[in-house]
């Protein structure tokens, strides 16, 4: 098996290749807070927390028209339509049609129902929060990670799941795992980009070497997503130390082609980055009309 895509490096040469000559700075620390579960996990109360947007867009593509800027919740007993039309996520070998492969409530769901009447491996479900995916680590820190902070001390949740889709979602989520076990909530991130995690230091990461925007499982793969989801819940369950990070033993495929692919510049044209820079800048003007109207 290759090892897993430097996230960092791979989106550092790609910007700098369409002409961002500053490189971004990634959220880096040397410890993190850990906060071990407070009661078993079938006597605990659960929260999800997704980057995936509410807004409904076209699976498949970037669309800076799903970006949102507030946390917003939602009820585990409803069904949800969320996407991930993020920048810098792999649609050329994943779609992110299938909702659960990156937004992992019903084989929650499942986890909760498990065993019939001998109860679930989860006491229940508070509502899911939807984190906002911010390049500024400090509105992230200030604003974001303590309202999330708030919504699950409001839903008496004991624990929680965070589940990145892109590049910056994976830090978003980092910065919110760390607020959370800092206040007593122990956490556990599901996700596919390991640089970025481990640079900023988590308690807990379930790292799955899949393409973005699929780190609950594969995509019409039930039997996966459950499999992916009990090795998140094991890990919550059995680390004993921070920063604890286990790979799961799931490969995408054989043809390793979507790690060769992903952010590769090289052999393109000028007109072709010209054009890539053109996109992501009409992107970047829609995402900044949203966030001022």
């Amino acid at each position: 098996m290759t090892d897993p895509i430097r996230y960092i490096e791979r989106t550092r040469r790609y910007y700098a290749a369409l002409g961002y000559t500053e490189p971004y700075r990634w959220a880096q620390h040397e410890g993190a807070p850990f906060q071990p579960l407070a009661k078993p996990l079938s006597d605990s109360r659960l929260a999800l927390i997704t980057t995936a947007t509410p807004i409904a867009t076209e699976p498949g593509r970037y669309d800076a028209t799903g970006k949102f800027f507030a946390a917003y919740s939602g009820d585990p007993a409803e069904e949800h339509d969320l996407r991930i039309n993020h920048v810098a996520i792999d649609f050329k070998h994943t779609t992110g049609e299938d909702q659960r492969s990156y937004f992992p409530l019903h084989a929650l769901r499942r986890a909760v129902a498990a065993h019939g009447s001998k109860g679930g491996r989860i006491g229940a479900l508070t509502r899911f929060h939807g984190a906002p995916t911010n390049r500024s680590q400090r509105v992230t820190r200030e604003t974001d990670a303590p309202e999330i902070l708030r919504r699950c001390r409001e839903d008496g949740a004991d624990a929680a799941v965070l589940v990145p889709n892109c590049p910056v979602c994976h830090q978003t989520v980092s910065l919110i795992a760390r607020h959370l076990e800092a206040n007593g909530i122990a956490t556990v991130i599901m996700g596919c980009a390991k640089d970025i995690v481990e640079l900023c230091g988590v308690p807990r990461f379930l790292f799955s070497d899949f393409p973005l925007g699929n780190a609950a499982g594969k995509p019409h793969d039930p039997a996966s997503q459950d499999l992916t989801l009990g090795l998140a819940l094991d890990l919550l369950e059995q680390a004993t130390a921070p920063r604890t990070t286990v790979q799961s033993p799931l490969r995408w495929s054989d043809d390793e082609a979507w790690k060769r692919d992903y952010g590769n510049v090289e052999g393109l044209s000028a007109a072709e980055l010209e054009r890539l820079r053109a996109e992501f800048d009409a992107g970047k003007a829609v995402a900044q009309r949203r966030r001022t109207s």
